[in-house]
């Protein structure tokens, strides 16, 4: 297991040095009431005073109750303060004008939400002059399961090296409330779905492999495969003269 106090101090003295060398003022990041952006919210706020969580809650029943009553109540046990922007007006207006010119898929549909919602935390950030904290962890990175120019767009990520079974204990270490330590992982990007249901394979599972080495055939196949698929989020934009 690792130094989690050695962690915190490392990670918190990693987002003031940043905030230095930028001379940003402050972090925004987006508080959908689950595990990664609450520790990346304690840590933030741990660097800076001016540290702002927005609750961006679109269509999903989970938004607008559990996952908002989740993310206050981190922000309230942390002093962080949250904002609310309901971006389910102009996710819908942006549906109803794109279905004059295209025909959906449905992961087309879904990945509008955290696109949507990285363009709320950017135009926040620079009215600002904050920095855009990532809330990926280093599980979901590998098996690509974020949306490019979505949640995967940020200024930095100080969790990004830790699988999802580290971001537990980590949270467990910083006495984050039990609700966000416990609640199935899922980005609520429709009713009922939850993460792992999603990618077919468990956190433990990919963890394990990550970790250790250790995986059945079948899950390092998987996850060997989701990794080499999603190549293309986790590099800049191949440019021309500059393939390699």
């Amino acid at each position: 297991m690792r130094n989690y106090k050695e962690e915190f101090d490392n990670r918190v003295s990693f987002i003031k040095n940043l905030l230095k060398k930028t001379g940003a003022k402050g972090v925004v990041f987006g508080n959908s009431g689950g595990k990664d952006c609450a520790l990346v919210g304690i840590l933030a706020k741990a660097a800076c005073e001016n540290t702002v969580g927005v609750v961006m809650p679109c269509l999903s029943r989970r938004n607008y109750e559990e996952d908002f009553r989740d993310g206050k109540e981190v922000a309230d046990k942390f002093g962080i303060e949250t904002r609310v922007v309901d971006i389910t007006p102009v996710r819908q207006a942006l549906v109803k004008e794109l279905e004059q010119v295209t025909t959906f898929t449905d992961l087309a549909l879904a990945n509008i939400n955290p696109r949507v919602r990285m363009t709320t935390l950017y135009t926040i950030a620079a009215s600002e002059n904050l920095l855009v904290a990532g809330t990926g962890n280093r599980s979901e990175r590998y098996m690509g399961y974020f949306t490019k120019w979505g949640d995967g767009g940020c200024d930095f990520n100080p969790i990004s090296d830790l699988t999802v079974k580290e971001v537990y204990e980590f949270l467990e270490y910083l006495d984050a409330p039990l609700a966000v330590r416990t609640k199935a992982p899922s980005a609520a990007l429709f009713e009922g779905q939850t993460d792992e249901e999603e990618m077919g394979i468990s956190y433990k599972a990919i963890d394990d492999y990550l970790l250790s080495g250790v995986a059945t055939p079948e899950d390092k196949a998987k996850i060997e495969s989701a990794h080499a698929r999603t190549a293309h989020k986790r590099v800049m934009p191949t440019v021309y003269k500059e393939e390699d």
